[in-house]
């Protein structure tokens, strides 16, 4: 099980599409990239959003601006360890980091975009 999070357009509440593919990734990716600000999480780290980010986790962002969601989601990177594996699916605070990071950068990339998801 896992998180799609998407960073949508606030008109037509399609996930924005950026000109250059990125390579963010996650649970599942795009082979070579894509240009969806769109990223697959694992439920996994739920446990340490939950921590970081109160009692809905991750979904705290949902429906909320990239400008709003930029300070809930780096102070939750910012309160979780940097321990990694080189498993993703292990639930470390530094692998559940990560996608926290890559979110706040799609979201510095359409701040105007509204976070929708699962």
């Amino acid at each position: 099980m896992s998180y799609d999070i998407r960073l949508c357009d606030p008109v037509t509440h399609e996930a924005i599409e950026v000109e250059s593919p990125h390579l963010m990734q996650g649970g599942t990716y795009a082979l070579g990239g894509t240009s969806e600000l769109w990223l697959n999480v694992t439920y996994n780290y739920g446990r340490h959003y939950r921590r970081v980010m109160g009692e809905e986790g991750i979904r705290t962002i949902y429906g909320m601006t990239g400008a709003e969601s930029i300070p809930i989601i780096e102070a939750a990177a910012a309160r979780l360890g940097d321990e990694v594996s080189d498993d993703y699916w292990d639930a470390t605070e530094g692998n559940a980091k990560r996608p926290l990071l890559q979110l706040a950068a799609m979201a510095r990339m359409r701040p105007d975009g509204v976070w929708d998801g699962d």
